[in-house]
């Protein structure tokens, strides 16, 4: 072979291996940076988020809730407590104080409030649109799964229910995950988790996941403050 034609084919290999190596970088520090942004995510959210322990007369329940408003006012879901005499709130902090339903959606939008006094100013979690929410968009859901506190999980968009005004998504959603966030990757609250379907009931992991919109639950809140049952909040 040609001395020039091996020079030439040994610059084709380096250049190729060059190109290949930037891309693998390139991909790497996406990752990495991805990596970060959850993880500062989950920082920033996660004090936010309480575990909800609820005696109803099925046996006891557990689920998660969302601070709202900084005097302690929580969102879960209306199945985690309705009904329930005793209300049980332990925030990031590991406090644990007694809490009031103070408003409950019906089961189709399944969403209720809750009252602590916590005699401090609580952090509050961020709530977003979801109006501008795209099927495909990366998310976060931050829960108390099997008693589990401070789970994340992630995954995507997989599908808007329209006709049942539900956000489907594939990250996991286990028992315990109820009433608490899913977050799209700027940080804000896009769903109140709610259910999963599982076609084999529970015999296997395998299942979807779904999510009250978070619009719908601001309605309920504005509802619930014109009907007296809260001081004033700012869910914009």
């Amino acid at each position: 072979m040609h001395k020039y034609t091996v020079r030439f084919l040994l610059f084709i290999l380096l250049l190729s291996s060059g190109i290949q190596t930037g891309y693998a970088g390139i991909i790497n520090n996406t990752s990495d940076d991805e990596d970060a942004v959850i993880s500062r995510i989950y920082e920033k959210m996660t004090p936010s988020i309480v575990l909800i322990e609820a005696d109803l007369k099925e046996g006891h329940s557990s689920g998660t809730g969302c601070i709202i408003d900084s005097t302690g006012i929580i969102l879960t879901s209306s199945h985690v407590v309705e009904d329930s005499p005793s209300v049980q709130v332990t925030i990031s902090t590991g406090e644990v104080f007694r809490g009031k339903t103070v408003s409950v959606m019906g089961k189709d939008n399944d969403l209720a409030l809750i009252k602590i006094n916590a005699k401090k100013v609580l952090p509050v979690i961020q709530l977003g649109d979801s109006e501008k929410v795209k099927v495909g968009q990366r998310v976060l859901a931050i829960g108390n799964p099997f008693g589990f506190s401070g789970t994340l999980t992630t995954g995507i968009v997989s599908r808007i229910d329209y006709k049942r005004n539900k956000i489907q998504t594939d990250a996991a959603i286990n028992p315990g995950n109820s009433g608490g966030p899913i977050i799209n990757i700027h940080g804000e609250v896009i769903g109140i988790s709610q259910s999963i379907y599982n076609p084999d009931n529970n015999i296997s992991n395998i299942g979807i996941g779904f999510a009250v919109p978070i619009n719908e639950a601001k309605n309920f809140i504005k509802l619930s403050v014109s009907g007296n049952k809260l001081s004033k909040l700012n869910t914009d």
